[in-house]
C-alpha cells in the first residue's frame, strides 16, 4: 500500500471540501419527500456544488465492464439498492422509502466524501432500526479512531455491533483513503478479514480515511443491477449506508464532513 499522509494545511483544505459535502447532504435531507425524483436531488446537489466553486467527484467516473461513465453528481440508492444508484427522472421517492445519498466534492484539488441514508415518512420499524444501527456503527468508528490504534480493532467493533443487532456487513465494497484522489490507499473494510489481519492499518497523524459502513437487513451478498452501476442486495432486502471523511491528527480525530 502506498499510503499518503497529509499535512495539517492539506487537511484543512480537505475540510473546505467537506463543508460543501455537508451543505449539500443537509440540503438534500430537506428535499427528500414523497413525489420528489432522484434527478431533482441530483440537480440541486450539482447546483450547490457549482455555486461554491467545487467539482462533483462522481460525475463522469468510468464504469466497469460495458457500463458507461457515471451520469450523476450524486449516487442515490433506494431500499434494496446498496450503493451507486443512478439519479433518474423516472425514479420517484415514496412514503416509507429509505434513500441513501453518497456525494463527493473536490475543492482546489482536494477531496471529501460522505453519505447519509434518509428515512421518508413512516418507515417500518425494522427498516428504521437498520438505518439507526448503520449510523451508530459509523459513530463507533469516529469514537474509536485516533493515533496509535489499529484499524482492525475499529472494524471488529463495527462488525460485532452490527451483527449483534441481527444485520450483516457488505463485504464487496469498503471505505478508502482519500486526498488529491477520491480513492487512495488503503482500503478500509468495515469487518475483519484475513487480508486485514495480515496487513493492518496503523492509524497515525496525517492519515485521512473515508469510512463507510454498508449494512444489509438480510444476507451480506450483493450484485450489480442491469445498468452496470447500481449495486443491490441479492435477497432484495433493504440496505443502509453512512460515510464520513475522517482525519487522524496528533490530538485524536477530525471529522471533515460534519460541517464544523
Amino acid at each position: 500500500m502506498a499510503i499518503k499522509l497529509k499535512s495539517v494545511e492539506q487537511i484543512e483544505r480537505m475540510c473546505r471540501a467537506g463543508r460543501v459535502v455537508r451543505l449539500v447532504l443537509d440540503r438534500l435531507c430537506e428535499l427528500v419527500a414523497p413525489g420528489v425524483t432522484t434527478e431533482e436531488l441530483d440537480a440541486e446537489a450539482e447546483r450547490l456544488c457549482d455555486e461554491r466553486g467545487g467539482k462533483c467527484l462522481f460525475k463522469g467516473v468510468a464504469g466497469r465492464g460495458g457500463a458507461g461513465p457515471f451520469p450523476g453528481s450524486i449516487c442515490v440508492s433506494l431500499n434494496e439498492q446498496v450503493v451507486h444508484g443512478i439519479p433518474s427522472r423516472d425514479v420517484m421517492i415514496r412514503e416509507g422509502d429509505i434513500v441513501g445519498v453518497d456525494f463527493g466534492v473536490a475543492m482546489d484539488g482536494w477531496c471529501a466524501d460522505a453519505a447519509e441514508t434518509y428515512m421518508v415518512g413512516q418507515t417500518d420499524d425494522d427498516v428504521r432500526r437498520l438505518v439507526e444501527v448503520t449510523r451508530n456503527s459509523l459513530e463507533i468508528a469516529v469514537g474509536m479512531c485516533g493515533p496509535g490504534r489499529k484499524w482492525s480493532h475499529v472494524a471488529a467493533a463495527m462488525q460485532g455491533y452490527i451483527e449483534s443487532e441481527g444485520f450483516s456487513v457488505v463485504r464487496e465494497f469498503v471505505g478508502h483513503g482519500i486526498g488529491v484522489e477520491m480513492h487512495e490507499d488503503p482500503k478500509v473494510p468495515n469487518f475483519v478479514s484475513p487480508d486485514l489481519r495480515r496487513s493492518d492499518i496503523n492509524l497515525e497523524a496525517g492519515l485521512v480515511l473515508a469510512v463507510e459502513p454498508m449494512v444489509n437487513m438480510g444476507s451480506p451478498e450483493v450484485k450489480y443491477a442491469s445498468d452496470g452501476w447500481t449495486v443491490v442486495t441479492c435477497d432484495s432486502k433493504p440496505s443502509a449506508h453512512f460515510e464520513h471523511t475522517l482525519a487522524i491528527t496528533a490530538d485524536g480525530i477530525t471529522v471533515l464532513t460534519d460541517g464544523k
